[in-house]
């Protein structure tokens, strides 16, 4: 009678475990077309950062090959201590936090006027999302020598139609350096976040708006009581992501200003110190911090992402 009572037993155990087997197998299956591509993703991005992270724990410039060796944590001392670096975190701040809120007030505000329905709408947001399209490079080399320039720069023709021969001809780089970088990213961007604002616009419960609107309330209290808190989350959504690329951002400042006039940020220091001063040991502690601050920005953007991704699957 044991016999026959445990055989069941067995009999279940081993179709247990070739049923977990087979869902091993199918779980294999699925994520093994995936494998490429994360090996790829983690040659490509992980291996240089970990290489970076080991270098800037060393005293290695390259005017100096005999000296190389272990530093511990002076190359991050010397990079939060010195003048020039403490200038570029400023400098990358500043360039940062007003190209966010410039292009995101832009952007809100092209987004209401193409969130309403007229004659050629399509053609009209295909045209404004073009800047966002354009090589960093390309749009950087429009702006310093298609619109800046103090000879034949679009801003002076300008004002010589306006004023005549006698008007001034500014050099826009030179007298506000920093607001050139600024002007020609916020060109750049402001598409980026009149996306994500258009599509949280297009989200929005049209059937309560209805109703405030039934119930007497004008356009301003609709957009101040119901869009623009609807619209919170697609803004602190296009303000971080905006802060991780901007953070990041070398071309604009390279190709306008080469860092200089006060508006070298930390990428453009790095590029200083790697390959001018063949520093190599500090400008990857350098890159770390960068790193480490973009890591930061983007647990905020993941989040936000996650609060909306919520937010669409309760409705």
């Amino acid at each position: 009678m044991s016999t026959v009572a445990e055989r069941p037993a067995e009999v279940t155990g081993a179709s247990g475990n070739g049923g977990d087997s087979l869902r091993r197998a199918g779980q294999w299956a699925r994520r093994a077309p995936l494998l490429p591509a994360l090996i790829f993703m983690i040659i490509v991005t992980q291996l240089p950062f970990v290489g970076t992270l080991v270098i800037s724990f060393m005293n290695w410039n390259a005017y100096y090959p005999d000296d190389i060796g272990f530093a511990g944590f002076d190359n991050f001392a010397r990079v939060l201590t010195d003048v020039n670096t403490r200038n570029a975190i400023l400098t990358t701040i500043l360039l940062t936090v007003s190209v966010v809120l410039v292009s995101l007030v832009l952007g809100m505000l092209i987004a209401l006027l193409l969130d309403r329905a007229f004659l050629g709408r399509g053609i009209v947001r295909t045209l404004m999302i073009t800047p966002f399209l354009i090589v960093p490079v390309a749009a950087a080399l429009v702006w310093k020598q298609a619109l800046f320039n103090p000879e034949y720069g679009l801003f002076n023709g300008v004002l010589r139609w306006i004023f005549g021969a006698a008007a001034p001809q500014p050099d826009w780089v030179t007298i506000a350096p920093l607001t050139s970088v600024v002007a020609a990213l916020v060109w750049q961007w402001t598409p980026f976040m009149m996306l994500i604002i258009l599509a949280g616009l297009q989200s929005k419960p049209l059937d309560v708006i209805e109703a405030a609107q039934i119930d007497g309330c004008n356009s301003w209290q609709v957009f101040r009581h119901m869009t623009f808190p609807h619209l919170r989350q697609y803004l602190e959504l296009g303000g971080l992501l905006g802060s991780i690329y901007i953070v990041q951002n070398f071309d604009a400042v390279f190709t306008i200003t080469s860092g200089g006039l006060g508006t070298a940020n930390l990428p453009y220091t790095i590029y200083q110190i790697f390959y001018q001063a063949h520093d190599y040991g500090r400008a990857s502690a350098a890159g770390v911090v960068v790193v480490i601050g973009t890591i930061i920005i983007a647990t905020f953007a993941l989040r936000s992402v996650s609060s909306l991704f919520r937010e669409e699957g309760s409705r």
